[in-house]
């Protein structure tokens, strides 16, 4: 294995723990969470909340000591926020950052048909009276 890749696996780990340290623990002597109650709710309130946003944060300074130039600091800053983000999303149960889930079906069939209560109230009106005429 290749030193950058090592460097890039190692960044990845990482950006993913600083992440996940401030995301989602106490800390040590709770100090995570003093951090998140003193960000209150503005902007770094909402960084901190944010799995994905704060992966870019964490993810910046790792690509600045690992990069060579511009552009590769460029794309090493997004891959290490990807590789935080996929291993949230590998070690996280249910309902982790960014999970789609879907709701359950009540029963097995794409199409419904309609009943009366679900037309409009002039259809139904109509309807009754070409069965009275």
């Amino acid at each position: 294995m290749s030193a950058d890749l090592t460097a890039l696996i190692v960044g990845a780990l990482a950006v993913w723990r600083v992440t996940h340290l401030l995301n989602a623990e106490d800390g040590p002597s709770g100090i995570s969470v003093r951090l998140r109650r003193w960000a209150g709710n503005g902007f770094f309130g909402e960084a901190l909340d944010c799995f994905m946003c704060l992966s870019l944060w964490a993810a910046a300074p790792v690509a600045a000591i690992l990069a060579h130039s511009a552009i590769e600091g460029a794309l090493s800053w997004l891959a290490l926020s990807a590789g935080a983000i996929l291993l949230e999303r590998a070690t996280t149960r249910e309902g982790g950052a960014g999970t789609f889930i879907e709701d359950k079906e009540t029963d097995d069939v794409l199409w419904k048909p309609t009943t009366n209560d679900d037309e409009p109230d002039d259809a139904r009106a109509a309807r009754k009276t070409e069965r009275t005429s």
